[in-house]
């Protein structure tokens, strides 16, 4: 097995009294784009800082290429670097922007002309070189500086939160050129940011960072889908999960999970009854089915699964184009839905039903988040029912 590139063991920072990164063990594969995804505060800067050798931590170990590096200075380290800020000089045109990097280890001019043009172009900013600073717009700014730092020519690039500021087009875009730049180059790149769209959506491996601690790492697909904490469920995603408080039981020979709203079958019995915690994505609530008029795929499977079938208020609805965000009342109890099957369903203040499949519900540890089970599907309508009020 190959050797990582880059490896964190038991990294702490620490502020006077106040323990801004507590422990974090990480690694980075070659050729790997790395996220690390969690909200502001959360340390991720702190981190980059250790990296790139402008701070020292105060416990643990940074391994670069097979090879210690804590005391190592940090133009020694041959780590390209994208900042969250431009950082341009205002005085420079584009072209010695990009190049005063490669300028300051002593590259000729003739050396660096090829590498300067390359990094514009994979940016596509060729035809600003010229330019200065004040020429452009804020996404082109930064476009500068991410060719800046990927202008030197190194195997690992950080990138610290760079698209923070812009607006979504520009983000979008970005994203996008970022994601082909790592695939084009091959190198391995070390992204954070507090998106968490753009954290799933660039990430081969991804990393939540919440109060100094990794909570979880792994491939985004599985984060999202199979989380083992509530935090990481609660983090990774948008709109942000719906959470119940719950209490499970045996009921004649079967372990039950009973909300404020429904009760329903667990998939495994659990090594203790108790209260936990439910937690369920917006998208797996499906609105207006199975009693409207379109009835989906989803809602469909969900009445094969034993579905839980509950009526709600349209409390506000977000349009976004292709799929609106729908905030809903059920019986007092806020929850949040996606609709992405038939947009401008439920008006405000209309009747609608929930329809949820028992096999989207994930059950966690009060207190500790840890997961302990789902719910199960038993192919009738007795796997899960509304509470009686």
């Amino acid at each position: 097995m190959a050797e990582p590139i880059l490896t964190f063991s038991g990294i702490t920072k620490r502020y006077g009294s106040t323990t801004v990164l507590n422990d974090i063990n990480l690694q980075l594969d070659d050729s790997d784009f790395m996220v690390i995804y969690g909200p502001p505060a959360s340390g991720k800067s702190v981190l980059v800082r250790l990296l790139m050798g402008l701070e020292a931590p105060d416990a643990g170990q940074i391994a670069l290429r097979g090879e210690e590096i804590n005391r190592v200075p940090a133009a020694d380290r041959n780590i390209g670097y994208v900042p969250q800020s431009f950082a341009l000089y205002p005085h420079l045109s584009v072209y010695d922007n990009i190049a005063y990097p490669l300028k300051l280890t002593g590259m000729e001019r003739r050396q660096r002309e090829p590498i300067v043009r390359h990094a514009a172009e994979m940016l596509k900013i060729g035809d600003l070189v010229q330019k200065r600073p004040d020429q452009l717009s804020g996404g082109q700014k930064q476009r500068v500086a991410i060719a800046r730092g990927i202008a030197k020519r190194t195997d690992l690039y950080v990138l610290d939160d760079p698209l923070a500021g812009l607006d979504f087009k520009l983000r979008e875009q970005l994203v996008e050129d970022l994601r082909q730049l790592q695939q084009e180059s091959g190198a391995t790149f070390l992204y954070t940011t507090s998106d968490a769209i753009e954290a799933l959506t660039l990430a081969d491996h991804l990393a939540v960072l919440a109060e100094g601690r990794i909570v979880e790492s792994a491939a985004p697909e599985r984060l999202y889908r199979e989380p083992e904490w509530a935090q990481t469920m609660a983090l990774v995603g948008f709109p942000p999960a719906n959470f119940l408080e719950g209490t499970v039981a045996d009921e004649s020979g079967a372990p039950w999970c009973r909300t404020e709203l429904f009760s329903f079958l667990i998939e495994t019995p659990l090594p203790n009854s108790g209260p936990v915690t439910v937690g369920i994505r917006p998208e797996a609530l499906v609105i207006g089915g199975p009693d409207s008029q379109t009835t989906t795929r989803q809602s469909k499977t969900a009445r094969e699964n034993g579905a839980i079938i509950l009526n709600a208020r349209v409390v506000l609805r977000e349009d976004l184009g292709g799929e609106e965000i729908i905030y809903l009342d059920c019986d007092g109890t806020p929850l949040t839905g996606v609709d992405r099957h038939d947009p401008h369903r439920g008006e405000i203040d209309e009747q609608t039903t929930v329809t949820i499949d028992p096999r989207d519900l994930i059950l966690f540890q009060p207190g500790s988040g840890e997961r302990l089970g789902r719910g199960a599907a038993t192919g009738n309508q007795q796997t899960a029912r509304p509470i009686d009020v």
